[in-house]
């Protein structure tokens, strides 16, 4: 089944809810960038996050980033997401290797280290929204809910969890979500409270083969579990060539005049998705026609 996000309401709308599966979408990620197993549940937890995060925003051309600066080896990681399920991300170093953690699992929180999550929502304004919180283990879950109960001011609990098989290909992937709206009632929160501590985690449930569906039934099922939308998400880069012209474009015509003088053709990859354009020395004379500085 491919990737989707599933979107609920639980207790007389006193809860809202999201959870996606996102095997297919992380697998894509770890493909394209060549990442090492860690590399690969770090990123893969945050593109989940982000893509929920994304089906909140409102409008159809607003955009989502989400950026882990981090002390640790793998030296952080960008995320972008948008309102209608695409997704796209990349680790600053894809290829680390860690020993597992304590507790026998890939050590994310040692690989992302102490810094910064930021969280810049673009929705068409003379200025983008940031929120800035500090990385509270680098698991990446337990980051996004410190930001949703500091920055937003949203009493929410996130799950996320990636699951490796043994040739290091993605065996199972994705979240969920859950937030309290301002009016939640105290027995709704304690019931809640109640529903995670007994929920398992959220890779067990879907190895078990659970869907979103199903892992919201686990924790919403006895409080009047409401589903309101489904969408799909994919791994999606919308970068094209004309794109990285105009980025070569921006850095001025000194910089391009030396391009030229190499007498070369160049190669530009693009971050997200590890595609590669080519621009012969006549296109780059072209192209500095074009260039105001």
């Amino acid at each position: 089944m491919s990737d989707y996000i599933v979107r609920a309401i639980a207790a007389n709308a006193q809860i809202r809810a999201f959870a996606v599966s996102s095997k297919e979408m992380v697998e894509k990620a770890r493909s394209v960038h060549e990442m090492s197993p860690v590399a690969t549940a770090a990123l893969g937890r945050l593109m989940s996050g982000a893509v929920m995060m994304g089906a909140m925003l409102k409008g159809e051309k607003d955009l989502l980033t989400l950026q882990v600066s981090g002390d640790g080896p793998l030296k952080g990681m960008t995320v972008t997401a948008d309102s209608k399920g695409n997704v796209k991300g990349y680790a600053n170093e894809p290829q680390v290797l860690l020993p597992p953690n304590a507790v026998g699992k890939l050590d994310v929180g040692g690989a992302v280290g102490a810094g910064i999550l930021r969280v810049i929502k673009d929705m068409g304004l003379k200025e983008p929204y940031v929120g800035q919180t500090d990385i509270q283990t680098g698991e990446i879950a337990e980051d996004l809910t410190y930001y949703f109960a500091s920055s937003e001011q949203v009493p929410s609990c996130v799950g996320l969890g990636v699951l490796m098989e043994k040739d290091n290909t993605v065996k199972q992937a994705g979240g969920f979500i859950i937030q309290l709206m301002p009016f939640a009632e105290d027995e709704v929160i304690s019931k809640l409270e109640k529903n995670l501590a007994a929920f398992s985690t959220v890779t067990t449930v879907l190895d078990e083969g659970k869907t979103p569906e199903e892992m919201l039934q686990l924790l919403l099922g006895d409080m009047g579990l409401e589903f309101t939308d489904t969408m799909p998400t994919q791994f999606y880069c919308n970068c094209d060539k004309k794109r990285v012209e105009r980025a070569l474009i921006s850095i001025g015509k000194k910089d391009m005049e030396e391009m030229i003088a190499d007498g070369k053709d160049i190669e530009v990859n693009c971050h997200f998705c590890n595609t590669a354009y080519c621009f012969t020395p006549d296109e780059l004379k072209r192209m500095l026609k074009r260039c105001t500085r």
